[in-house]
């Protein structure tokens, strides 16, 4: 008994966490913590948040995982980059830190995909790679979001993996993950060309591998592409 009452005790804290870490995010991105300040100190956050220190300290550490706040010896937290507010409005309310949890998942699921099509592919998936890279490119030209056209590269890519297992968990979180591409795709769009145009070349450089059979390339190219969308969400003004 006292075991069940630890795991829900414990799945309610790191919930708490995850709405304290919304909280600072959302004070971030809207200035009330400037950038290069020092964030108010775990008691004072625990206080303000009606929370326990442990639940701040947990919220903390997830803020400095996602490159917002850094830690300084001696000093305490202090904001490292402020993200476009934006990004808060295309995330459901509460599910910021589950997006990112997801993008985690992705970096090691997708790169194992990469690395399997690399090996698996056959001329058909190859066709289908292509017409994705393809859209994508066109949608980069026309200045078009691309996000249906982001999943499709990624889905065609797990199809080429021959692993059914790979394209079912893709029908399974797929709410998930177009929530990812459409938040990493609409922001951005706000980014500079050279910017967009370094999300499309990391999409090159994985269909390259994955065509070329290279599957080590392949995996760690993916797993870069997919850590690099988690990064790109929290790069703002």
């Amino acid at each position: 008994m006292t075991v069940a009452v630890d795991a829900v005790s414990n799945r309610g804290a790191t919930r708490f966490s995850d709405i304290i870490y919304e909280k600072i995010v959302g004070m971030i991105a809207d200035g009330t913590f400037p950038v290069n300040e020092r964030l108010p100190s775990e008691t004072r956050l625990a206080g303000d948040f009606g929370a326990s220190r442990p639940v701040v300290r947990e919220a903390l550490e997830r803020l400095r995982t996602d490159g917002l706040v850094v830690s300084r010896k001696g000093s305490g937290s202090y904001v490292r980059q402020r993200p476009d507010s934006s990004m808060l409005t295309m995330v459901p309310v509460g599910s910021l830190a589950d997006v990112q949890r997801f993008f985690e998942f992705r970096a090691g699921l997708e790169a194992e995909a990469a690395e399997l099509a690399a090996r698996n592919w056959q001329p058909t998936d190859k066709e289908r790679i292509t017409a994705a890279l393809v859209s994508l490119e066109q949608c980069l030209r026309n200045g078009e979001l691309g996000a249906e056209e982001d999943q499709a590269l990624h889905d065609a890519i797990a199809a080429a993996t021959g692993n059914q297992f790979h394209i079912t968990v893709r029908e399974w979180f797929k709410p998930h993950f177009a929530i990812g591409h459409s938040v990493t795709r609409s922001l951005s769009l706000k980014r500079t060309p050279e910017q967009i145009r370094s999300v499309q070349d990391e999409h090159a450089v994985i269909v390259e591998a994955i065509f070329a059979r290279r599957e080590t390339e392949a995996h760690d190219a993916m797993k870069k592409h997919i850590l690099n969308a988690r990064a790109r969400m929290f790069q703002g003004v």
